[in-house]
């Protein structure tokens, strides 16, 4: 029997021995092999698109009237298709007496003649959905144009139109008993009164941008109902979402709340600001009231609604909101309640930063936005549109592909502005050129660029013939940027290296798995640098080191988590020795200097 149990023994020993070999063999196989993928949630259409602001006025000119039109946006969709966009949001094409270009909308249903027509609308949404580029449209729910018909009606005081605008009547001066004054001391954000008066119906209305646009009453149901009307009309179109323009000012203090007047608004106290401009008041009346968010979680509502009775994708909501960033988180929804806009335009990159701005500025203004953000929601990044100073402008020349890289791969949804691609640079326009309202309103020729947002609106510069491609006419809405036979499309497609190419490479870069589902991690590594990781477990990790500073800078990599060599530079700013394909030598203790200006995208193996 002890013969046998030895004999067992060795036998259950032997087993014992072979299992242990057998098993680490099996673990080592699968340690090499690493965790598996993870699951990637499929994406809404719009979660991680790129969107393309087309200023349609300068955008491209089909018919030789020096004007763009919406034939001349078809005719360019395959420039898009191109570079890799998903959503184009045209401003306004609708039909308008033309004081602020289509923001004062008298017919809130048809195409602006200048423009085309409405068979020239229903060719471009066909085309570009065939090409797989959805259409956004400018709604402009605050205000309507003087010569609209809801104005007309009102001011004769048609039934059903009698308060579909914000009237109030003059108070009596108690100095002077024949003299009126106007209801408040509220400020126009082109400058001057917000009251306008009106012979004909003896009383003020309410405009808070020029004259010619007049406010809707928000607190009257025809009005939300008819914006509604609007929304669906659109959507039947084709229209894939919309803009939702100056949400910001749909409310204005309610008078019942205030003994039956319109109250003052004490001064702000900014010293650089005459009596008659924006912001020389608290605006603490006239902008952000929480009323206007209930307004908005009706559309999305509704647009949701929509989609679901008409089996269609998913029409998007993006509000225009310059506010705080509590107030602006707010446009997303509740949390736990109602959703809002499906995000509001962030404009932190445009009005927190500039080519002053520190490493650490940068990294602030970034995390700022993605720590305040609802938790589920979608991030967006927006560097430049048709109201501000173009991005080169804002900044420096040399941090355009640095900004347009970062753009690309933070998490969340990019936005371009027209001509952003190639570096345009704001064209000079003379005061005897200048057509912006908010600059004729409030500036004088030595002045006027202050306000005029002109500048940021020339002409987009397609090749280096006469009106940089855009017109066959003598000459063109506004005039042609100086600098078009050196910055144009043309000619980026033609050089070896330019921003056009860069870009093209980032919005392609954003379709592998680290930048649409990874996680980021974002840090300054020295006054002037900071670096950006994507990174998603089992794929490839990508890193952006931008030198935002105006001196060359050297930073240390070996703090930095997530990154392992080799590093192999991805794309790189146009002035920069470093080519596509480089491996980045650390040097020593993993140090690498970066120019003035200079962006690099890196690729790491997976970790």
């Amino acid at each position: 029997m002890y013969t046998i149990w030895r004999v067992v023994g060795i036998t259950i020993g032997v087993t014992a021995v072979v299992g242990v070999v057998v098993g680490s063999l099996t673990w080592g196989i699968l340690a090499n092999r690493g965790p598996p993928p993870p699951e990637l949630k499929p994406l809404d259409w719009w979660e991680h698109t790129v969107i393309y602001q087309i200023y349609p006025r300068s955008f491209k000119d089909s018919d030789g009237d020096g004007i763009g039109d919406l034939k001349g946006i078809s005719t360019q969709l395959d420039h898009l298709v191109d570079i890799g966009i998903g959503a184009i949001w045209m401003s306004p094409i609708f039909v308008s007496p033309m004081v602020d270009f289509g923001y004062d909308i008298s017919d809130f249903y048809n195409i602006q003649a200048e423009y085309g027509t409405m068979a020239d609308f229903e060719e471009l949404v066909k085309k570009a959905h065939d090409l797989g580029i959805k259409i956004l449209l400018d709604y402009v729910p605050n205000h309507a144009s003087d010569q609209s018909e809801y104005f007309k009606r009102s001011l004769a005081r048609e039934p059903g139109y009698e308060n579909f605008f914000v009237w109030a009547d003059p108070i009596i001066d108690p100095n002077n008993a024949s003299n009126r004054l106007v209801p408040s001391n509220w400020i126009s954000e082109f400058g001057g009164s917000v009251w306008e008066w009106s012979e004909i119906r003896q009383q003020y209305y309410l405009h808070q941008f020029a004259k010619e646009q007049v406010d809707f009453n928000f607190r009257d149901p025809a009005v939300r109902n008819e914006m509604l009307n609007i929304m669906k009309y659109w959507f039947e179109k084709g229209a894939d979402g919309y803009r939702l323009d100056a949400v910001v000012h749909l409310f204005e203090a309610d008078p019942n709340d205030h003994g039956g007047v319109y109250p003052d608004e004490p001064l702000s106290g900014n010293m650089f600001l005459n009596p008659d401009q924006a912001g020389y008041t608290t605006q603490e009346y006239t902008k952000h009231l929480i009323e206007l968010y209930d307004v908005l979680y009706d559309w999305r509502e509704f647009a949701d609604g929509w989609k679901d009775e008409n089996n269609s994708e998913t029409k998007i909501l993006l509000a225009e909101a310059y506010a705080n960033i509590t107030m602006t988180m707010l446009y997303y929804g509740v949390e736990g309640g109602r959703d809002g806009a499906h995000f509001p335009f962030n404009f932190e990159l445009i009005n927190s930063l500039s080519a002053k701005s520190s490493a650490r500025d940068f990294v602030y203004v970034i995390k700022r936005w993605l720590t305040y953000m609802p938790s589920g929601r979608v991030a967006n990044w927006v560097f430049g549109n048709h109201d501000k100073n173009r991005m080169p402008s804002r900044f420096r020349t040399n941090m355009v592909d640095g900004l347009n890289s970062l753009s690309m791969l933070l998490p969340g949804v990019a936005i371009t502005y027209q001509g952003e691609e190639i570096g345009m640079r704001d064209g000079y326009v003379s005061w005897e050129d200048t057509v912006d309202v908010a600059a004729c309103n409030q500036g004088n020729p030595d002045n006027y660029l202050e306000y005029s947002r002109d500048p940021a609106r020339t002409p987009f510069h397609w090749d280096n013939t006469t009106n940089a491609g855009f017109s066959t006419n003598s000459t063109t809405w506004l005039p042609i940027a100086l600098d078009y036979t050196e910055i144009n499309l043309k000619a980026q497609k033609e050089a070896k290296r330019s921003h056009y190419k860069v870009y093209k490479s980032l919005i392609s870069l954003r379709k592998q798995p680290a930048l649409s589902h990874g996680s980021y991690h974002i840090q300054a590594l020295s006054e002037n640098t900071f670096i950006l990781i994507r990174h998603l477990i089992t794929h490839d990790t990508y890193a952006l080191l931008f030198n935002v500073g105006s001196e060359d800078d050297t930073v240390d990599l070996d703090n930095v988590t997530l990154l392992r060599e080799p590093l192999t530079v991805y794309a790189s700013s146009v002035h920069s020795s470093r080519v596509d394909g480089d491996t980045v030598p650390w040097g020593e203790r993993g140090r690498v200097t970066l120019q003035a200006g200079e962006a690099i995208v890196l690729r790491a193996p997976p970790t």
